[in-house]
């Protein structure tokens, strides 16, 4: 008979995230919890079918080679950035933090140092996939706030990249030690002699990939494209990410999800990296689930009884720890409460990355079998919290603002920030006597909300036209920028009556709305109207079922995305099919009213 281990491992690992999957999801949690649930469940340590965890595991280093792969891929330097006052230090300092309160607490539970620190780093790390899904959730991915918790997520990714190098020589080996050569002596003398070899090995890693594979790796890949091969591009893609790694382990002894991620990030030079992403997608989701089956098949359910403190230290670094550390550190760095807020609460959890240190420590004997399922458990509560804490963030904002004491200790140098940053606009726009230039009397003004892409197409177009522009931005770093270039610009939330007052609102033409979320927007709208009733008021929409409450709120006219884009496209089809000018123009005509009459 044959074996067929492979086969009912593969078998069970998917239908068992399949059907734990899409529990979760309709509870409301990631389908991340699903995943290791179903590992429990068909782990050695349940009762009824057990699935080989060997082969899952060699599985599971397929999927964490697709995952890195995937992040080198979607990696952007400018994505970084452009948050870097807050996410560097940031992530750093919320790190250190998490890594401290591991080695203390574990370290007094009866654990080596050394796996307290594994454990602290990697309880430091959260999840993308969970903090996309909160910040989506809350229309919050397009905010400063949004943009400053990714950030400060990629300095994380960027750190567990570094901390792939370091683990091996915590545990007493350099690089190419651990790949089963010679032990390394003890001492501290040995210990900084493992991390320069490692550290020489890296290099020598990272110059062969990123130089020379720059080199030959995009052209392959550019050349089998033309072969006009989706089945060979794919096929490529693929070659490229388990060679890489397997080699970075094999030659350099470095880990292969170090190579994974050094391979995406060569790949994303390539002028065809959106479709290598493309095809990469499906096979790393796939096995990215048996990597988190994989993780859950180790963890002991009877661990939850044995040893409840561990889970709740570990809680408490996650959901405590964590989320002060963030907290704080924005209310030092002057970033308003909302941003710290949103850092702190969307971080508060663990995911893959957290499980990529603790294999690889546990390949090396640093985590203890202990260590791996205080992990699984804190996974498994924190990814299903998350979400549900992340919710409370409005309203304990609100709460925080009761408190006048708490709310100096977390907003106070924030709002000095943005009073030094507001005074001169303020001034400039009190008075015309106050007015710093004669110009801005004798021009309009107008007021634009928000500086993503579309404020900045609309305060160029002002500004052509004419007309004197005030910007009001949640983002500080812009508003000080735009400030620097000596421009009027204003920190705030522009539906607070005292940011539009600041911004010469009673003396406003126009004020044109370009949030993305449609709850701020409609505020803005409500408050700008109670306060100037003659200002005109142009708002950017979303859907065209948004009509109503902002006309109601006090708009003046709306432009929908949705519309815009239907209206272009058809267009564009005309064209393409031939159409003469006079039937574009009646059609247009014609789809235009259409949808004037679905928005009511």
């Amino acid at each position: 008979m044959h074996d067929i281990s492979l086969i009912t491992t593969i078998a069970a690992g998917f239908t068992g995230a399949w059907i734990f999957g899409l529990l979760t999801q309709r509870l409301g949690m990631s389908p991340i919890v699903g995943y290791l649930l179903a590992g429990v469940l068909i782990g050695p340590h349940t009762p009824g079918f057990t699935a080989d965890v060997k082969l899952a595991q060699q599985l599971a280093e397929v999927g964490v080679i697709l995952l890195m792969f995937g992040v080198g891929l979607h990696f952007h330097l400018k994505d970084l950035l452009a948050v870097r006052r807050i996410a560097i230090p940031g992530a750093l300092g919320q790190s250190l933090v998490a890594t401290v309160c591991g080695i203390l607490i574990y370290s007094a539970l009866g654990m080596s140092s050394r796996s307290g620190l594994v454990l602290g780093m990697a309880m430091a790390v959260a999840s993308t996939v969970v903090l996309m899904r909160v910040l989506m959730d809350a229309h919050a991915l397009n905010s400063p706030e949004g943009h400053a918790a990714v950030g400060w997520l990629i300095v994380e990714d960027i750190l567990t990249v570094l901390l792939l190098v370091l683990i091996p020589v915590l545990a007493g080996k350099p690089a190419s030690d651990a790949m089963g050569q010679a032990e390394a002596p003890a001492g501290a003398l040995a210990f900084w002699k493992a991390l320069g070899i490692s550290l020489l090995r890296l290099g020598a890693l990272v110059a062969l990939v990123m130089f020379a594979g720059s080199k030959i790796l995009p052209r392959i890949l550019v050349a089998v494209v033309r072969l006009r091969s989706r089945e060979l591009f794919t096929l490529t893609v693929l070659v490229i990410a388990v060679a890489v790694a397997a080699g970075s382990y094999v030659i350099f002894g470095a880990s292969m999800a170090l190579g994974a991620f050094l391979a995406g990030m060569v790949v994303a030079q390539s002028p065809v990296s959106h479709q290598a992403a493309a095809d990469a997608l499906p096979m790393r989701d796939a096995f990215a689930v048996l990597f988190f089956v994989s993780v859950g098949m180790l963890f002991d359910p009877r661990f939850l009884f044995e040893e409840p403190v561990m889970i709740l230290a570990a809680l408490g670094i996650i959901l405590v720890a964590k989320p002060l550390a963030a907290l704080f550190i924005a209310a030092v760095l002057g970033y308003p409460a909302r941003t710290g807020l949103t850092v702190a609460l969307g971080l508060a959890q663990i995911g893959e990355f957290s499980f990529i240190l603790s294999d690889l420590a546990r390949q090396h004997g640093l985590m203890p079998e202990a260590g791996g399922s205080v992990l699984v458990a804190a996974a498994i509560l924190s990814i299903s919290i998350n979400p549900l804490i992340f919710r409370w963030r409005p309203a304990l904002e609100a709460r925080l603002q009761r408190s006048p004491v708490l709310w100096r200790l977390i907003n106070g140098r924030a709002a000095r920030r943005a009073a030094r940053a507001n005074v001169d606009t303020a001034y400039a726009l009190a008075t015309p006597e106050e007015r710093a230039s004669a110009t801005l009397a004798e021009r309009g003004l107008a007021i634009v909300v928000g500086y993503g892409p579309v404020g900045r197409s609309v305060d160029a177009i002002l500004r052509e036209g004419g007309l004197n522009t005030v910007i009001i931005d949640l983002n500080m770093d812009t508003v000080f920028e735009l400030r620097e270039q000596g421009r009027a610009a204003i920190f705030g939330d522009a539906s607070s009556p005292g940011i539009l007052e600041q911004a010469g609102l009673a003396r406003a033409s126009h004020l044109v709305v370009t949030l993305p979320h449609s709850t701020d927007r409609a505020a803005v709208v409500a408050t700008a109207r109670q306060l100037n009733p003659d200002v005109r008021l142009l708002v950017r929409a979303r859907y065209l079922r948004e009509r109503g409450h902002l006309m109601q709120a006090g708009a003046t006219q709306i432009v929908f995305e949705e519309a815009e884009a239907a209206v272009a496209l058809s267009r564009l089809v005309l064209i393409e099919t031939g159409a003469d000018p006079d039937r574009t123009a009646r059609a247009i005509h014609v789809l235009r009213a259409n949808l004037d009459e679905q928005a009511g």
